[in-house]
């Protein structure tokens, strides 16, 4: 389900989508699933404007860095070599190993440009509280 998805999801935003397709699971599996996936590489997380996390399937060429709106929650990768290279720098500068790093980029795509600008609430708003019907975002079952 997760591989249909094309956007982060939260947990329970998967749970509901997993329950829509007559998948009888637990929100308790569903966050197991996703922290021995983040554990083991298989998924990228950012988080919410609320703190919360949310997942995507990680693409075969490994790890990413997107940039999402903070209107509706639509995400983009970008290019990151130039984080990966100082990430690298810093850990031979400090004799460091293993060097984790965490970069989240948002800002506001062109669709929900116009509303912000204008000072009101962006029409593709989304709420995470609201689950995948809060959202522009979909995932294909």
């Amino acid at each position: 389900m997760l591989a249909g998805c094309q956007d982060f999801v939260s947990a329970q935003e998967l749970h509901t989508l997993l329950l829509a397709g007559d998948h009888a699971i637990g929100l308790t599996t569903v966050y197991r699933a996703l922290r021995e996936l983040e554990t083991g590489g298989g998924v990228d997380v950012v988080r919410d404007k609320a703190g919360g996390r949310l997942y995507r399937l990680r693409p075969a060429d490994g790890h990413r860095h997107y940039l999402v709106c903070r209107g509706c929650g639509r995400s983009r990768p970008v290019n990151s070599e130039v984080v990966e290279q100082w990430a690298g720098r810093i850990a031979a500068d400090t004799g460091f190993d293993a060097v984790e790093h965490t970069v989240e980029l948002t800002g506001v795509c062109a669709d929900c440009r116009p509303a912000e600008d204008e000072g009101e609430e962006t029409p593709c708003h989304w709420d995470p509280a609201l689950g995948p019907q809060g959202r522009v975002r979909s995932c294909a079952s």
